[in-house]
């Protein structure tokens, strides 16, 4: 009797346990998934308000005027916390992982963004290796990896022609002239010509070029750029600065407005306004694109309002360009829900508008104690040095190729994420796309490779606009809604002193961006049946096949065989997948292959 009564408490014992048990781990995953749904809801909130810190870190050590004393930037306002990581535990969207049809021909731009040096070839990086069918570093087009399928060989007389899978002309490079001629996936050309002075020249669509010379002023070298668009010829100024084996041309802006004023544009309005200025409404790209972009309702400072200008001059020169417009219009027709420019990709870009004008802020500074002095370093290589995500808008079309070696490309209003600086001695960054249009253009969640020159132009052109959108902002600061600027921190600009030390714009700009165009029609119809020299070199590398070894980097493994098609992220253990394997990390090295 003893024994059976023992016998039942225990039993009883157990199935308390195990109810237990089965109450707490319905706990835990209602928890879980609560918890999922309300990170969920926040990614779908709202984001036009003050961004509690710039993107990678909440509660970072402040940068530009806020580390020098100045007005401090929006902040802590309700409900607006860190922003979601677009890479932690990345998913690649439903269907997006599966591999594209081939891409039709097109180019691999040398910088096709208005001003990219491409005749500069930075040192390689980015993907390595040609893994799984994956891209392959050339030999000649240093920093601009081939597609999966490409060739590249040289010619009888010396110069080196890269083609794509279908046999298709993409790039030509004939040393003899220092010129670079890029066949684009939407039929577009660019010529560059490269000189040993620095000198180039660039020609682009419909005309459209610069002449670029070099001067000397305080000691450090700045490059002026005569540009020639629709009839007209302007002038921009850049800074050069040395990175990794290449330059990088900084744009430097020739004006600055008074210090009060850049304070005014960075911090936030007392209240949020609606601005009634725009105009865009019977405009046709606001509608061609309206599946993309939206602008805010209603702006809580100069950052949102500012955004909302860069993204906008961007599409209007998109939609200029015309050079999407079919496959744009395929993709909007199937686009569902809010515009692709989510309202959490415009508050990363908001992050570096406002840094932008931080920037900008200090070298007004700069200028009003010693005009003679250089603008300080804010190539995109300082900017990547700290250690956070920066997001690019892409100001004109580039060819990139992703990590299984399709090509695909950005154009005007397209937004990249970079999250870390490339490795020591490369010169070329890997990102994620986070917004496109569609058609031939990477799709979200795509991991490309950049050249650090292309990123760098993709920065000046959001610089440049930033710059015209606070010359905006002064001019129709009190109109439209928007709050007047304290009368004492507007004025006129003063400019720059290497602005007015330079010299005058090319007068024979025009001349010389044609004269390279028909020197370019030449060395294209020269080398349309060019067959390989005997003995030519291929584009694939030369030494012993990549290895990967316990202990490595990711950045090593990177360098190694390149950018992974995912990445996993669970904190102390990450997984990066690739087309044929899995590389597991722990605490930051790796642990295990498969």
């Amino acid at each position: 009797m003893y024994r059976s009564k023992t016998g039942a408490e225990k039993s009883w014992r157990v199935l308390g346990l195990l109810i237990a048990l089965g109450l707490t781990y319905s706990a835990v995953t209602f928890a879980g998934e609560e918890e999922e749904k309300r990170h969920e809801h926040e990614q779908q909130q709202p984001h036009n308000a003050p961004p509690a810190a710039h993107p990678g870190g909440q509660g970072q050590a402040p940068r530009g005027p806020e580390a020098q004393g100045a007005p401090r930037g929006p902040g802590g306002v309700p409900g607006e916390g860190a922003r979601p990581n677009p890479q932690q535990n990345f998913q690649r969207p439903p269907g997006e992982g599966a591999p594209r049809g081939a891409p039709p021909a097109g180019n691999f731009q040398h910088g096709a963004a208005p001003g990219a040096p491409g005749g500069a070839h930075p040192g390689p990086g980015g993907f390595q290796g040609g893994r799984g069918g994956g891209p392959t570093p050339s030999r000649t087009f240093v920093g601009h990896p081939t597609p999966a399928g490409g060739r590249e060989f040289r010619t009888a007389n010396g110069n080196v022609i890269r083609t794509r899978p279908d046999g298709s002309r993409a790039d030509f490079h004939d040393p003899g002239r220092g010129m670079d001629i890029h066949r684009g996936l939407n039929g577009s050309r660019v010529v560059v010509v490269e000189r040993p002075d620095h000198s180039r020249v660039f020609v682009g669509r419909g005309g459209f070029g610069y002449v670029q010379r070099p001067y000397v002023y305080g000691g450090h070298e700045f490059a002026q750029r005569t540009y020639w668009s629709n009839g007209h010829a302007y002038a921009r100024f850049y800074a050069r600065y040395p990175y990794h084996g290449v330059y990088l041309e900084v744009y430097a802006p020739a004006h600055f407005y008074r210090v009060g004023f850049y304070g005014w544009a960075y911090n936030p309005w007392a209240r949020p306004v609606v601005y009634g200025g725009w105009g865009w409404g019977g405009s046709p790209w606001y509608g061609y694109y309206g599946f993309y972009f939206a602008p805010y309702p209603v702006y809580a400072g100069p950052a949102f309002w500012l955004t909302d200008y860069l993204i906008a001059t961007s599409l209007q020169a998109s939609y200029a360009a015309q050079a999407q417009a079919q496959a744009n219009a395929d993709y909007a027709a199937s686009a569902q829900g809010g515009p692709v420019l989510t309202p959490d990709v415009k508050a990363q870009i908001a992050d570096e508008v406002k840094y932008d004008v931080q920037q900008e802020n200090l070298a007004a500074q700069a200028n009003a104690s010693n005009p003679q002095a250089p603008p300080p370093d804010t190539s995109v290589g300082a900017l990547l040095s700290d250690g956070r995500p920066h997001v690019f808008v892409a100001g004109a079309e580039l060819d990139l190729v992703d990590a299984y070696g399709r090509e695909c490309m950005v154009t005007e209003g397209d937004v990249v994420q970079v999250q870390s600086p490339p490795a020591p001695e490369t010169a070329q960054a890997n990102a994620i796309v986070l917004a496109s249009k569609g058609g031939n253009e990477c799709a979200r969640s795509d991991m490309v490779a950049i050249a650090m020159t292309d990123l760098q132009e993709m920065q000046n052109h959001m610089r440049q606009t930033i710059d015209q959108g606070i010359a905006d902002l002064q001019a129709k600061q009190g109109q439209g809604g928007l709050p007047p600027a304290p009368a004492a921190d507007v004025g006129p600009p003063a400019s720059a002193g290497f602005a007015q030390a330079a010299p005058p714009p090319d007068p024979n700009a025009q001349a010389e961006i044609s004269a390279q165009a028909t020197a370019a029609n030449q060395v294209e119809q020269q080398n349309a049946n060019a067959a390989p020299a005997d003995n030519a070199a291929g584009a694939g590398p030369s030494g012993p096949p990549p290895t990967i070894g316990l202990g490595q980097t990711p950045d090593q493994v990177i360098s190694a065989i390149g950018q992974p098609t995912r990445i996993v992220n669970l904190g102390a253990k990450q997984i990066y997948t690739y087309p044929d394997m899995k590389v597991i990390f722990m605490n930051g090295v790796v642990s295990d292959v498969q």
